[in-house]
């Protein structure tokens, strides 16, 4: 196990970001342990909806988590706007980094990660392997 720690800029996407930084050091299966930043746009998949929801405003990036896999991540997100309103969900590509994002992941060179369709979901799912 190996931590990165990452301070992305303005204009990044995070969700790209994220997915690059992992791939350059040649991993296939990472986690977002910790994020915070703000954002301008975002976009968030909200739970059971199957559109984005798409934020024009200025946010501050409360929490953010997932897992990168070889082909995609699956990021979740806590926002506020600037009047405190909390909104989470999936992320979307298409989230820029207004100001900052600071994160930490934790790359794990012994394990493969792919996101695969599951018949019971309907999602494409986490799948681990050794590497």
């Amino acid at each position: 196990m190996h931590t990165l720690p990452l301070r992305l800029l303005p204009g990044d996407d995070l969700r790209r970001a994220l997915e690059a930084a992992v791939a350059s050091r040649g991993a296939t299966a990472a986690f977002v342990v910790a994020g915070i930043g703000s954002l301008k746009p975002t976009r968030l998949r909200l739970a059971g909806a199957e559109a984005t929801l798409d934020l024009d405003v200025d946010v501050e990036v409360l929490s953010a988590s997932g897992t990168v896999a070889a082909n995609g991540s699956h990021l979740h997100l806590s926002v506020s706007d600037a009047e405190g309103r909390v909104l989470g969900g999936h992320a979307g590509y298409g989230c820029t980094v207004r100001t900052t994002a600071e994160l930490l992941l934790v790359l794990l060179p012994d394990w493969h990660f792919t996101r695969e369709l599951d018949a019971a979901t309907g999602w494409a799912e986490l799948q681990i392997r050794p590497r």
